[in-house]
């Protein structure tokens, strides 16, 4: 059998585990911001999947920044 490419979301979940450390550093409340980053990025997996980066991490944060776009946007039309 054949090898086969672990998934983005694979990918994610490595990459959020391996900024573990980091996250244990920061403060209590910049955790729910830090883990709110990572949810965001999951919403995007579909389309990172098609991407197949060979660095995956440039698409979980680009992910990270139009999740944050979409919701900065929706902010300044709302009022």
């Amino acid at each position: 059998m054949g090898r086969t490419n672990p998934t983005y979301r694979d990918l994610l979940r490595r990459y959020e585990e391996s900024l573990q450390p980091y996250r244990r550093g920061l403060r209590k409340a910049d955790q729910a911001h830090f883990d709110r980053l990572f949810d965001r990025a999951r919403q995007h997996a579909d389309a990172a999947t098609y991407q197949n980066a060979t660095d995956p991490e440039t698409i979980v944060l680009l992910s990270m920044l139009l999740a944050h776009e979409r919701e900065l946007h929706a902010s300044q039309t709302e009022g």
